[in-house]
């Protein structure tokens, strides 16, 4: 409900650094300077004071800093109001939906156990797949919507919320439709030796960094680190460059200039339902339900 720009501008002013608020955000420093310098072109002011010492706010960009955070704390009330307004705050789902995090699972399962759940409806939030912001996202777990589904093993994600798994997708390589591997039906490491095989870089996902240790034991193939997040202009990325990249049985048609194949290889990663770190009973019902009564859904601690 706010440009996402204004994310960057309060996190880069809090943090009081280019180089923290990049590791808050999961992005690059020339990517947090981008935004700034892109906001500020947009306002035509100067938010920011660059000097050898460090960074502070203009008397401008105090102004703006205290308006954004108003605008942020506007935002969350407005859409709890609005749900309290229509009357769905007690009785309706909130399913968060995305390109790579496509809510129709969920739905599949919803048909299955909503006879437990008499004058429960479904409301769909959608969300963009922004790298810079899906952590934000996930934090919204409980406010924004109720429930997100889809493949996670990101210990980032895992510190904002539950994840209840409910089964697996296998890792797959995406390529251009124009690639000289294109038309094979699956492929073998060896077929990548001489490609740059991009993937999200390690430290966050157990089992990408399993696909990676088994990548680095062939030096013909050279490994791209991506953003930790995949979004769409990851996806145009692979289909520019021509290069190949890791991607889930799942997101086979996120994008029509790309074909995805099956590798000789056994890496799943689980999916399932993300929730809020203190849900109320009837999500923590649905959960147990979905993955059959006799189970208890994971939860933090």
């Amino acid at each position: 409900m706010f440009n996402s720009q204004l994310t960057v501008f309060v996190c880069v002013a809090d943090c009081g650094s280019f180089n923290k608020a990049a590791e808050q955000l999961y992005i690059s420093p020339p990517a947090v300077m981008k935004k700034i310098n892109a906001l500020e072109k947009h306002l035509d002011m100067k938010l920011f004071d660059r000097t050898s010492q460090g960074i502070r706010l203009t008397a401008a960009g105090k102004v703006i800093y205290r308006h954004a955070r108003f605008l942020f704390d506007y935002s969350d009330k407005a859409i709890e109001e609005a749900k309290q307004a229509a009357g769905t705050a007690d009785t309706t789902f909130c399913i968060g939906t995305s390109l790579l995090n496509p809510c129709r699972p969920f739905m599949d399962l919803w048909y299955q156990v909503k006879d437990h759940f008499p004058g429960y409806k479904l409301h769909i939030v959608p969300f963009e797949d922004n790298h810079q912001g899906i952590v934000s996202e996930i934090s919204s777990l409980g406010k924004k919507f109720d429930f997100l589904i889809g493949a996670c093993d990101s210990a980032i994600w895992l510190d904002h919320c539950n994840f209840q798994p409910l089964g697996v997708y296998q890792h797959c390589i995406a390529l251009s439709r124009e690639h000289r591997l294109a038309k094979k039906a699956r492929l073998t490491i060896q077929d990548l030796y001489g490609e740059t095989l991009m993937m999200v870089k390690q430290g966050d996902s157990s089992v990408v960094d399993r696909i990676r240790a088994e990548i680095s034991c062939h030096p013909q193939i050279e490994i791209e680190d991506t953003p930790q997040f995949y979004d769409m202009e990851v996806f145009n990325r692979c289909a520019q460059t021509q290069n190949a990249m890791v991607i889930l049985e799942c997101w086979q048609e996120v994008h029509p200039g790309l074909v995805t194949l099956p590798v000789d290889w056994d890496f799943p990663l689980p999916y399932g339902l993300l929730y809020s770190l203190n849900p109320p009973e009837d999500v923590i019902k649905l959960c147990c339900l979905c993955h059959g009564a006799e189970e208890e859904p994971l939860q933090k601690k």
